[in-house]
């Protein structure tokens, strides 16, 4: 399991902007991560009211972050830049995230890959319920200690 320090050391999010606890589990076109940030209530997308169920794209989207980020390290490169590009088929359900008592899974898959355009899926869930869905084009920079890929 990787926890939420080696997260912050591959992705640009540090310290409380980090929203993912760990990553229960990953392969080439998963990942699976865990987190509990929602119930803090100092978490940096918090507003006065709470914690809007949209603040879930956040977490799919770093959840897809470190997938590439593990990804480009075991293929010996770094991940310099990436970019959510367009979010499409975003399903949310109602309500405040803030009120969810129990940890949320972040699921990504990606289904699409070429050199740093990449399409990813989203499933994020509480107890087995779907809270968010969607697909999401991101577009990356890779480079190794020499070049630019």
């Amino acid at each position: 399991m990787i926890k939420h320090d080696e997260i912050c050391e591959l992705i640009p999010h540090a310290g409380e902007m980090c929203l993912l606890d760990a990553v229960k589990s990953w392969d080439e076109k998963n990942i699976i991560c865990i987190t509990n940030t929602h119930q803090k209530t100092d978490n940096p997308l918090r507003n006065s009211d709470g914690l809007p169920m949209l603040s879930l794209l956040e977490y799919g989207a770093q959840a897809m972050a470190v997938h590439g980020c593990l990804l480009a390290k075991k293929d010996g490169v770094i991940m310099e830049e990436g970019y959510l590009a367009a979010l499409r088929d975003i399903q949310l359900t109602q309500g405040w995230l803030s009120d969810v008592k129990c940890e949320l899974e972040i699921g990504a898959e990606r289904i699409y890959a070429d050199g740093g355009n990449m399409i990813y899926t989203m499933m994020i869930r509480a107890n087995n319920k779907i809270l968010a869905t969607g697909r999401a084009v991101v577009v990356a920079k890779f480079r190794n200690s020499e070049n630019e890929l």
